[in-house]
């Protein structure tokens, strides 16, 4: 089986349509397609799907689900952030929209008077990181993990989306180094967490597609203290681009197995099921 939960469109910030998404999936041999709107409901922002245009997005991609059956299993779920006491991915808030599954993301890191997102615009990135956390990088990556340990906490959701997104622009900006002591204590304190939660970790490669790094979300490191704790994880492209669909699965094959798993985990019926690597 091949697989990607993790699919936008251009119901929220992607390029291509739902049904362009289905098509290419299908020339490239997908067995499962999962999309996956950025999402806040009941709230919206522009890169977000628009509050009013969720009832279209569910329709349409439920239609084009039932019109692919033979083809394709599509699947309708959302990207919900976490923004405490505003946005929180719980199943009873989508429980009207009848998803197959939820993914949670953290973009967003704040103070009273300042929000920026962590994966935005290099000069975006360097300004959040001057006004919340007055130039301190260490600061900036115990905070978003932080608020990715209160998504686990108070979150219910499936798979936890790029769970060291917060080094996409290290390469650019040098806020961090990544092999430092701290930062290691980080990744196992995070795995911890997400250990106790259950949720299946995608092997990302949104960041590689895009041109900000040379490996997916998580590290190579980061990857192997997750297998040290036996979470399952999954190869997801979050693909804004249909061209994009399956950006570097094979590495992500790779990088997984030289971390040591020898399965990757899919969704059934809501539940976490697992197939060999190599089959995948």
């Amino acid at each position: 089986m091949k697989t990607n939960y993790h699919t936008h469109s251009t119901f929220c910030d992607g390029k291509n349509t739902v049904r362009e998404m289905i098509e290419e999936a299908i020339r490239r041999n997908f067995s499962v397609l999962g999309f996956s709107s950025h999402c806040m409901y009941p709230f919206s922002s522009d890169w977000h799907i628009p509050t009013l245009n969720i009832p279209l997005y569910v329709d349409e991609v439920k239609k084009l689900r039932d019109e692919y059956a033979s083809k394709l299993d599509v699947k309708l779920a959302f990207e919900v952030d976490f923004i405490p006491s505003f946005s929180i991915p719980l199943r009873e808030t989508y429980k009207q929209f009848s998803p197959d599954y939820l993914i949670g993301a953290v973009h967003y890191l704040a103070n009273e008077d300042f929000i920026f997102t962590v994966d935005g615009s290099a000069d975006e990135v360097k300004n959040g990181l001057e006004k919340v956390f007055s130039g301190d990088g260490k600061k900036m990556v115990q905070s978003y993990f932080s608020a990715e340990k209160k998504l686990l906490e108070k979150g219910e959701f499936d798979i936890l989306a790029h769970a060291d997104l917060i080094r996409k622009l290290n390469g650019r900006l040098n806020f961090f180094d990544e092999k430092d002591s701290w930062y290691r204590e980080e990744l196992k304190s995070m795995a911890k967490a997400i250990s106790k939660s259950g949720v299946i970790v995608e092997i990302n490669t949104g960041g590689m597609a895009r041109g900000y790094t040379d490996s997916p979300y998580p590290s190579a490191e980061f990857l192997s203290i997750l297998k040290e704790y036996n979470i399952p994880v999954t190869i997801d492209s979050d693909a804004h681009n249909a061209d994009k669909i399956d950006f570097a699965f094979d590495f992500a094959k790779e990088h997984a197995i030289k971390a040591g798993y020898k399965e990757l985990a899919y969704i059934e019926d809501g539940n976490i099921k697992f197939q060999p690597v190599n089959e995948f």
